[in-house]
């Protein structure tokens, strides 16, 4: 047990951070709702009734789909786009797919590489591109979950106000849903570019984000 929690400490850490976030947004979103319901005659309603509601599951899907946008954006476009400096890109004339030799698959594949980058054919060309089909899968499903979450707890305030619901294609036109949308994806962008600039010039020290401390700026694909 103690080996297998030193193993996977990191994801282990984020998914205990992830879930104390959840309780807190919960916790704070439950008084913040019935706080506004009970200032519009409205009735208060439970902490199980909140969490399962439109309402908080639009706020929960509105940021999970922003950060699988950026991790999806970021894998890809640092196929083909450098940044010197950063320990996060490639050198810079190492752009593209690389070859076969230097992704070790088909014959360059070693003894112990995943057994799909030995078969070649379409299983290697999809494991080969696996890690964004997954992360972009699971942000369009997620942003999917906003707009209908979003249309419902939208439609209610509608109905509350004595004005006509919308369905899911006017929703997705509307205002509403890409406020949502972009506020999250303005935040995520300005996140990734900040990191890709800071970290040319800034370290952390035992960080594998982080160039070694001793590093020179223009020190490009080397971490800590």
């Amino acid at each position: 047990m103690r080996r297998f929690v030193r193993d996977n400490s990191l994801s282990l850490a984020f998914c205990a951070i992830l879930l104390a976030a959840l309780v807190g947004q919960a916790l704070v979103g439950h008084a913040g709702f019935n706080h506004d319901a009970i200032a519009h005659q409205g009735a208060p309603i439970s902490l199980w009734r909140y969490v399962t509601s439109s309402s908080f599951m639009a706020d929960v899907m509105e940021n999970w789909q922003s950060e699988y946008l950026q991790f999806t954006l970021y894998i890809l476009l640092t196929v083909w786009f450098v940044q010197r400096g950063s320990p996060e890109s490639k050198p810079p004339g190492k752009e593209g797919g690389e070859s076969d030799e230097e992704q070790k698959v088909g014959r360059h594949a070693d003894e112990d590489s995943p057994r799909w980058a030995h078969v070649g054919g379409v299983r290697t060309a999809l494991y080969s591109n696996s890690l964004a089909l997954v992360m972009g899968a699971i942000w369009l499903s997620t942003w999917a979950a906003q707009a209908v979450a979003g249309r419902i707890d939208y439609n209610a305030a509608q109905l509350d106000h004595r004005e006509m619901p919308l369905s899911l294609a006017q929703y997705l036109g509307s205002s509403d849903f890409w406020d949502r949308t972009l506020q999250n994806w303005q935040s995520e962008f300005l996140a990734v570019a900040s990191f890709s600039v800071f970290a040319i010039y800034l370290r952390q020290r035992g960080s594998s984000q982080s160039k070694p401390v001793g590093a020179p700026d223009e020190a490009t694909g080397v971490e800590g």
